[in-house]
């Protein structure tokens, strides 16, 4: 399950991220962050089998937590030039029998990466 923790000025000096690996014994996948002196965001990875469980944890830590439901969404203005395949790490694209791009989007990690390279900008992320 993909989460996206943001920080306050309080928690974002507290080793939540390490307390929560300790105690619940779990791993975190941390895939993009942006974290400051005075506030932080991660977007991180956990067990679907456990969210409920890590979540709270997280949670009773001062720290806020969405669930990401919403991945990449690909418009009609995708032209088809592969251009996302070739940059995308967790090859959320390919291309089909009719050489058009097909995206799994339940295997996008939200990195933004292939929003970057799209040379009609028919990528976008849903806001949080």
């Amino acid at each position: 399950m993909l989460l996206y923790l943001h920080f306050d000025s309080k928690t974002v000096k507290e080793p939540v991220i390490s307390l929560t690996t300790l105690e619940k014994k779990t791993l975190i996948n941390i895939i993009r962050g942006s974290v400051g002196a005075r506030e932080g965001e991660l977007f991180v990875e956990i067990e679907d089998s456990r969210a409920s469980e890590i979540i709270e944890f997280i949670r009773s830590k001062g720290v806020e937590v969405t669930e990401i439901r919403e991945k990449i969404a690909k418009s009609e203005d995708c032209i088809h030039c592969g251009a996302c395949i070739s940059i995308c790490p967790v090859e959320v694209f390919s291309l089909n029998d009719d050489f058009r791009v097909e995206a799994e989007v339940e295997k996008c990690i939200r990195c933004g990466i292939c929003i970057y390279v799209c040379p009609v900008k028919a990528l976008e992320l849903p806001s949080i």
